[in-house]
């Protein structure tokens, strides 16, 4: 389907380009959110018309966007979520919880800015990207932890999920066979010697 783009769109173009897009991606996304117009004979003249018009607002709109992403650029934020052992979240992070967590913390950002390929699934710190504008891009960090404690320590680089599988190996035989050696995996811990049989 022919499209005309009202504002820049990644990978497609900018304003007043005329682009080939799969019809489903323009019904459903690109014209209900004002992003682009049906290239028909009528809108391409309309747009004409409304060219500088278009593009004057863009540029108010990328302004403000600019002044915003100061604020924005490099924030970083946490959220204490439950996890299993190996890191995995029960559930997922989506752009709206984002959203959330980045106005509590008083960034102006609505979940529609948060560009996410795919939900978070597992604990760490991931880097975000905002799009306040389309031609205003900017990154925050967002720490993903079990508690405050952890997220202290993945704020300071430790990797908590390994960390919590070093502790349990180095305490499994201790938890599960307290004669075995210490640092001894109990399926290697030496087999006892068999006392010799009386003499008849």
């Amino acid at each position: 389907m022919e499209i005309i783009l009202l504002e820049r769109v990644e990978k497609l173009g900018a304003i007043g380009d005329i682009v080939n897009v799969k019809p489903g991606f323009a019904r459903n996304f690109l014209l209900p959110r004002g992003k682009a117009l049906r290239a028909s004979e009528a809108n391409k003249k309309k747009f004409e018309a409304d060219r500088a018009r278009i593009e004057a607002d863009n540029a108010k709109r990328r302004d403000i966007a600019r002044s915003e992403a100061k604020d924005v650029d490099g924030a970083s934020v946490t959220m204490i979520r439950q996890a299993s052992q190996t890191g995995q979240l029960f559930g997922s992070v989506a752009a709206r919880d984002l959203a959330e967590v980045l106005t509590a913390g008083g960034h102006k950002v609505n979940k529609n800015q948060i560009v996410l390929d795919k939900p978070i699934k597992t604990l760490g710190i991931h880097d975000v990207k905002v799009a306040l504008h389309p031609e205003v891009v900017v990154m925050v960090k967002v720490n993903i932890a079990r508690s405050p404690e952890e997220a202290e320590l993945q704020a300071k680089g430790v990797d908590v999920n390994a960390d919590m599988f070093d502790r349990e190996e180095s305490g499994f035989v201790e938890a599960f066979d307290p004669n075995a050696e210490p640092g001894i995996p109990t399926d290697e811990a030496p087999a006892p010697v068999a006392e010799a049989e009386p003499e008849a």
